[in-house]
């Protein structure tokens, strides 16, 4: 005769789930975690193709000149405390890293006008590149983006390593940036 001990094993009628559904719930999340990692490392391109925006002096720049180097790109206004904040980060990063070949650009909402982001621009010392979503197109392809700041690395091709809404990690920032750079 086999015996088991009352407590080797786990009582499904204390915990309410039966062994079916405890399997069929554990192999679900199990498949949803798989399936979003497989995403987290297939990521398609942003599509920057045919977006324009517009330097500080009102000149059109294609959002596709940033493809081929690392990208950190921040949608920020000049009237959000937190962008405001956030601007001695990304300026910190554009110093440490702009002569190792990574793109940093600050995106300037739609509703900005472009005398103000000027101003704020000389104010805050800002030597990164700025540029004007004018048409809101750039904002439209990254998500949309709504809320700032809201912070994005992106690779070679333009696919998202890291996105951040609010302020960043600049410990985990940088992490991906190197990752980035020694992977080339």
């Amino acid at each position: 005769m086999t015996h088991r001990s009352h407590h080797s094993r786990i009582d499904d009628t204390t915990t309410g789930i039966d062994a079916g559904r405890r399997r069929l719930l554990l192999g679900g999340t199990g498949a949803l975690l798989s399936l979003g990692l497989a995403g987290c490392f297939s990521e398609p391109s942003i599509a920057l193709e045919g977006v324009t925006v517009q330097d500080l002096d009102g000149n059109p720049v294609a959002l596709d000149s940033i493809k081929g180097k690392p990208t950190v790109i921040t949608f920020w206004a000049t009237t959000c405390p937190g962008c405001v904040k956030e601007i001695p980060h990304i300026q910190e990063l554009h110093d440490k890293y702009a002569d190792r070949g990574v793109n940093v650009v600050g995106l300037a909402m739609s509703y900005d006008p472009l005398d103000q982001i000027n101003a704020m621009v000389e104010q805050k010392d800002m030597t990164y590149t700025i540029w004007q979503d004018k048409s809101g197109r750039g904002a439209e392809v990254f998500g949309p983006v709504r809320v700032t700041p809201t912070f994005f690395i992106l690779d070679r091709e333009a696919r998202v390593a890291y996105q951040k809404i609010g302020l960043i990690d600049m410990d985990r920032v940088e992490g991906i940036i190197q990752g980035l750079i020694e992977s080339a």
